[in-house]
């Protein structure tokens, strides 16, 4: 949220996800070493606890059938830090440019559903800002940058078409490699895709790693899991594929999207695009300013206006004050 910043503070902290609604441990407290390497990996200027005043949080509204919801007004929005309100200074909802980047997976597992991942991918392209910026990671054994950042999607669309199904999966070394490209972006909306079956068996980086890392950043997950077509309920990798893929959302304030038949895939394409489309921005400045380093929790409230739907709101649900 660079451009953000630069006209408010000029610097910013922007929340970070809660998966189970606890307060998290700090990630500069835990793992240790291992949290050392995942850092080494990732560019510090990407760190979102950095000094400043601003709290930015990013919002998704929905209705009951998961479609993303425009025209609320900024005194529809009530926000709170550790139950104390907050006075809402920046509102931003226009419909803005995106930087995302497509984690695919081509491992063995995906071989029938190629076909309407392609096709999900194509919707994608299709529905979001036109001015939006792109690039694709492909894996199975191993994760590979098949496109850089660019704006031209028929390079995304042709590389996509091109990618054959084989080998095993390594997911969390995707998603850590899209964060690392993620460091290139022009736009301050940040967004990860990821298509996959979930079932992680060739990563390097470990769950509790990459928990860590994307808790720290600027960007947005969604994840599209996909089951096996051939069988009425998915399998037990592939129930646990899930769970991890609707877990890495989660830490970011993004969603998984399980997708039982194939044909659902461009729609719930779609659905994302729609939501990119149609984000909101909340912007405050905390009452309680020390810099302690402790983690702050966010809670949000929505008026529903006279003649609107039952709404669903997604927010990232807390932040990492900056440490003296």
């Amino acid at each position: 949220m660079r451009g953000v910043i630069r006209r408010h503070l000029g610097a910013y902290v922007v929340c970070l996800a809660l998966c189970s609604g606890q307060e998290p441990p700090n990630p500069a407290a835990a793992n240790g070493g291992q949290r050392a390497a995942a850092s080494e990996i990732l560019s510090t200027d990407t760190v979102l606890r950095v000094r400043s005043d601003l709290v930015l949080i990013p919002v998704t509204v929905t209705d009951g059938h998961g479609k993303a919801v425009s025209g609320l007004a900024r005194e529809q929005f009530t926000l709170f830090e550790d139950n104390a309100q907050q006075k809402i200074t920046h509102f931003d909802a226009e419909d803005t440019p995106a930087s995302i980047g497509i984690v695919f997976d081509v491992s063995g597992s995906m071989g029938l559903k190629m076909s309407k991942a392609r096709e999900a991918v194509n919707a994608l392209l299709r529905d979001v800002n036109p001015e939006s910026e792109f690039f694709l990671i492909a894996f199975s054994t191993r994760a590979k940058v098949r496109v850089p950042l660019t704006q031209r999607p028929e390079e995304i669309r042709s590389s996509v078409d091109g990618l054959v199904a084989d080998g095993s999966t390594a997911l969390l070394d995707a998603v850590r490699l899209g964060m690392v490209e993620m460091q290139r972006a022009r736009y301050e909306r940040k967004t990860l895709i990821i298509i996959s079956d979930g079932e992680d068996n060739s990563s390097h980086w470990t769950v509790n790693e990459l928990k860590a890392a994307v808790r720290e950043r600027d960007i947005l997950i969604y994840a599209i899991g996909l089951t096996d077509p051939a069988g009425p309920n998915p399998s037990y990798p592939q129930r646990m594929g899930e769970a991890l893929l609707k877990d890495i959302a989660r830490q970011t304030g993004g969603s998984m999207f399980s997708v039982r038949a194939l044909q659902q895939l461009p729609e719930v394409a779609q659905q994302i695009s729609g939501r990119l489309r149609h984000q909101y921005m909340l912007g405050y400045v905390p009452d309680r300013s020390a810099m302690d380093g402790t983690y702050r929790k966010v809670r949000l409230k929505i008026a529903k206006p006279k003649g609107y739907p039952s709404l669903h709101a997604v927010w990232r649900q807390g932040y990492y004050a900056p440490k003296e």
